[in-house]
């Protein structure tokens, strides 16, 4: 997570300017560099005293003591969420051509191929659409069971009997065992019988308010409880993820090591299981914001370490069914990207609302 700093004007424009010419060029970026390409008004030294002070906030570092300086994942954070605006232009360029090249009378999944295709070729990056998964995905049982002091394991059962399991915190607080399993079989017995039949992705949209009074001290672990499920059951291990534009992306520099190339291919095609909590899910440095940016050592796999994911969300009127997303190397033209995932999301979301 980038610090919270406070720059002056002329050491953010210094900020920006530093990282738009690493982008474009992947070479660290100098102050007779600034000077001559960005009509920067002082000297040289007064830039080397800038780029010293970010340089020690930990927002630019050298690669070598005589190089210049490259952005850092903290750079790179406070540069979306400070110093850029989504490209406009380039979001229209992208309504426009899903719009001439794509037809709603295709069935979903050919409009989502030539989608994903499209925003390779706009983008340089790869793109990826998680397809949509809404028929088999309402509650039929759900089963809460303690495994260990403070934990929980959830067990959900679909109407196409796919079953979901995970561990949550519990704030259940009783040191006698078969107390915690009669009221859990109890919370169980509850939920089932509330739940079952909805939609797993409505969820976390419940009205509290028809809970009964009884389970109100469980109220902070079933919202947590429901919130998560809500998350994590938009995409199951079988859900198909649409991914183009690898072998465009890869040809950068920041690919050229064989077993970096390697890690990242296996995650796209051997483990999408774990890419698509990661498309969907909110990011933590930006919980509440629509477009999901997750910025090198942000992004908790391995192979993405040197990459930037770029996600958005589509909806199926209010329900949130699958994403668009997008990986580059972190050195990413962000407001490009933005603008591309967030119009190809809002085409998708008309698409299956209309």
């Amino acid at each position: 997570m980038a610090p919270k700093l406070k720059l002056s004007d002329r050491q953010q424009h210094v900020l920006w300017a530093t990282i738009r010419h690493y982008i474009a060029t992947a070479e660290p970026v100098g102050s007779k560099t600034l000077v001559q390409e960005y009509g920067l008004s002082v000297s040289s030294a007064t830039i080397r005293n800038i780029l010293g002070h970010l340089e020690r906030t930990g927002l630019l570092y050298q690669p070598h003591t005589s190089a210049g300086r490259i952005p850092s994942d903290s750079g790179y954070r406070l540069y979306v969420d400070e110093l850029i605006a989504p490209n406009q232009q380039v979001g229209k360029q992208v309504e426009q051509t899903l719009g001439q090249e794509l037809r709603w009378d295709w069935s979903f999944e050919a409009l989502v191929q030539r989608a994903a295709q499209i925003l390779a070729a706009l983008s340089g990056y790869i793109a990826l659409i998680a397809l949509p998964q809404t028929a088999n995905n309402r509650l039929r049982h759900l089963q809460l069971v303690a495994v260990a002091s403070g934990q929980v394991m959830v067990i959900v059962v679909s109407d196409g009997y796919q079953t979901q399991s995970m561990l949550l915190n519990s704030a259940i607080a009783t040191e006698d065992p078969e107390q915690v399993e009669g009221e859990l079989q109890i919370l169980s017995n509850f939920l089932s019988s509330k739940l079952r039949g909805r939609s797993l992705s409505e969820l976390a949209t419940l009205d509290w308010g028809e809970l009964d009074r009884e389970f109100a001290r469980y109220a902070d672990f079933l919202k947590g409880l429901l919130q998560e499920l809500s998350q994590r059951s938009q995409f199951t291990s079988t859900t198909p993820i649409v991914i183009r534009g690898v072998s465009e992306v890869l040809r950068q520099p920041e690919f050229s090591q064989l077993e970096q190339v390697q890690m990242l291919l296996h995650l796209l095609e051997e483990e999408q299981d774990q890419l698509c909590p990661l498309i969907l899910g909110s990011s933590p440095e930006q919980p509440a914001k629509r477009v999901r940016i997750r910025i090198g050592s942000e992004n908790p796999l391995e192979p993405m370490r040197s990459c930037a994911l770029v996600s958005c969300v589509y909806r199926q009127g209010e329900i949130p069914v699958g994403s668009v997303g997008m990986i580059g190397p972190t050195r990413m033209l962000y407001e490009n990207a933005i603008a591309l995932v967030e119009s190809a999301a809002d085409y998708l979301s008309e698409a299956l609302s209309s």
